[in-house]
């Protein structure tokens, strides 16, 4: 007796991973007696209302996804941070699968879907079906699909509402600048996007964001010395990323305050190997010291942990080398202070 799947039936098994809508399985014959024995009896699951996997087994990450997708609707995309897992800007989660939908759908959020004890129930570990879905609603869907299967949104559109989530528009900005460089979505690509599809929360924020990035801000490290060491305490704007040539090569020291000559090392860039480092700045070393250059050097940790201080470093040598000082505190500063 031959007891594999009809041609149709296989078909939608290997679309959609094993998952199934109530819909379907009337099209394929089956009734709502039928499939309410299949889950009673252990063979099946009810996911959601309407979805149904055809195993009694843990869903693999694949199977979650192709079940949140069915039952948000056939416009549904996976977004934020499920998109962002997909795209590998960020690593997977244990929460809820993030899907964007028209508005005007009906699908709304579902917490997660656990399993009946009476059920063919064999492990805790698999007491959770699926671990729910949160859903988001868009008036762009025209604009922010990137056909992938399963269908999510495009690269940019995943930074821009990962940002737009944040709480506040410093974390909003700290998220953008991870997520592109995660993600290896250009300024200009990001650009164009904050242009055709203008955020309602953080705008000025998040276009600062790319035009720091536009000036030569190349990582997290960079962005997050602008923000809170250099924006913070009203220190002058620094070039970024500032050519010069040593030995016919061409090198780039991250922040140079040219009219005063002081040079800002951030020790951010994990991508170098330690001999191609230990070459640069070598070089950039004897370059700046032939030129009588003053130079400080920060770490993740310093401007991360202790702007304040790194603040204090940096206006010392500025007020040495000729600036006229019209820096002031941050709010961290004074609740040192207060603390002290």
């Amino acid at each position: 007796m031959d007891t594999r799947p009809s041609g149709r039936l296989q078909e939608h098994l290997d679309e959609q991973c094993g998952i199934l809508t109530t819909r379907q399985l009337y099209g394929l014959g089956e009734n709502r007696e039928s499939i309410r024995h299949a889950v009673e009896t252990g063979q099946w699951l009810r996911v959601f209302r309407g979805v149904f996997a055809v195993t009694n087994g843990p869903l693999t990450r694949e199977m979650q996804l192709s079940a949140a997708l069915l039952y948000a609707g056939p416009r549904a995309l996976l977004s934020h941070d499920t998109a962002a897992e997909a795209w590998g800007i960020s690593r997977p989660t244990e929460g809820p699968v993030h899907v964007t939908v028209p508005y005007g759908c009906s699908a709304i959020s579902q917490p997660p879907t656990l399993r009946h004890a009476d059920r063919r129930f064999t492990a805790t570990a698999h007491e959770v079906i699926h671990p729910g879905v949160e859903v988001h609603r868009s008036r762009a869907m025209a604009h922010i699909g990137a056909g992938t299967n399963p269908l999510r949104t495009g690269k940019p559109d995943t930074v821009l509402d990962l940002a737009v989530a944040q709480p506040a528009a410093r974390e909003a900005m700290i998220c953008m600048v991870s997520a592109m460089a995660s993600g290896a979505v250009s300024v200009d690509l990001m650009r164009r996007k904050l242009e055709l599809r203008r955020p309602r929360r953080y705008r000025r924020a998040l276009f600062d964001t790319v035009v720091l990035l536009g000036e030569g801000v190349h990582s997290v490290l960079e962005h997050r010395y602008v923000l809170d060491v250099e924006q913070a305490h009203g220190l002058p704007t620094a070039t970024r990323q500032a050519p010069h040539h040593v030995d016919g090569r061409v090198l780039f020291e991250d922040v140079l305050y040219e009219q005063f000559g002081l040079i800002v090392r951030l020790d951010g860039q994990a991508f170098h190997s330690a001999k191609q480092r230990r070459f640069r700045d070598r070089r950039r070393d004897n370059s700046a010291e032939l030129r009588n250059l003053p130079r400080l050097s920060y770490g993740w940790d310093d401007v991360t942990k202790d702007p304040c201080a790194v603040y204090g470093e940096v206006r010392a040598v500025l007020v040495r080398e000729g600036w006229s000082d019209v820096s002031f505190p941050c709010r961290r500063c004074a609740h040192v202070s207060e603390s002290t």
